[in-house]
């Protein structure tokens, strides 16, 4: 169950949905920060630099649905560790030098 679900349906032309993704897109670009006009309210939320996006097109009969979600979590990412640095394994009994006077 979420802790907040803000949703609304609206009816729009084409040219319409286009401005509101234009508006979402520029959000993601410039900041992350984005904002949402619902009736007489707005609502801004902070976009992550890294998030999940699921594309969704259902084709029922005549009716087409698309849906495009982003997901990412508030969670602070953990800090990774540095990965280990693998060196190359030598030979029992050699240094990695060549000895003076030997050709290879």
């Amino acid at each position: 169950m979420s802790d907040i679900e803000v949703k609304r349906e609206d009816t729009l032309t084409r040219a319409e949905a286009a401005q509101r993704l234009a508006a979402l897109a520029e959000g993601l670009s410039n900041g992350g920060t984005v904002e949402f006009a619902l009736g007489a309210s707005t609502v801004k939320v902070h976009v992550p630099d890294e998030l999940r996006c699921e594309v969704e097109i259902e084709i029922d009969g005549d009716e087409v649905e698309f849906e495009v979600e982003l997901k990412w979590t508030t969670r602070k990412p953990a800090t990774r560790k540095p990965a280990a640095v693998a060196t190359p394994a030598r030979r029992a009994g050699t240094s990695g030098r060549r000895a003076r006077g030997t050709k290879t």
